[in-house]
């Protein structure tokens, strides 16, 4: 079942649960706002007329406020030294579509939350065990002796001395 919705100047096309991003509405985050339904179809009827389809409740929960990605506005005239550079951001509101007619959406948000704590237990599960399992002992690599520099400066000295005097 989906509906055709009317809002900002715009049709949309919505099924439940769906997510848009509409001109901005009054309203706060959390509030439940009723959408002018132009349009509904069901698999197997279609309410196209004015009235049968006002009689549709269109309900969504308004998710976000928020700015849209800047666009720019640049005019120009060639050969005229016109030149002007605009940017601008819409403002938006992210709604989710709630319920259409008589049928309820039901958050997947709310599954996705109980499935959360089944993986941390895994997590935690695997995290004992690896703890339980016995491990092996490492032995710390031995260094190797590095070139003591100190060491040879001092003879590069001696050498550069002998190298002077020659000359």
């Amino acid at each position: 079942m989906y509906a055709i919705v009317k809002t900002g100047g715009k049709q949309y096309k919505v099924a439940l649960g769906d997510k848009l991003n509409i001109e901005k509405i009054p309203a706060e985050v959390g509030d439940t706002v009723e959408l002018q339904t132009i349009c509904v179809v069901d698999g197997k009827d279609v309410q196209v007329k004015a009235e049968e389809a006002a009689k549709t409740k269109v309900q969504a929960v308004v998710v976000e406020q928020f700015k849209d990605k800047k666009v720019i506005v640049f005019k120009f005239k060639k050969r005229k030294n016109y030149k002007r550079k605009r940017g601008h951001r819409q403002n938006l509101t992210r709604i989710q579509i709630v319920q259409i007619g008589s049928e309820k959406f039901k958050e997947p948000a709310k599954k996705a939350s109980k499935a959360a704590p089944k993986k941390d237990a895994d997590a935690k599960a695997a995290k004992a065990e690896k703890e339980a399992a016995p491990k092996a002992e490492k032995k710390p690599a031995a260094k190797k002796a590095a070139p003591k520099k100190a060491a040879d400066k001092p003879a590069d000295k001696a050498a550069d001395a002998a190298a002077d005097k020659t000359e």
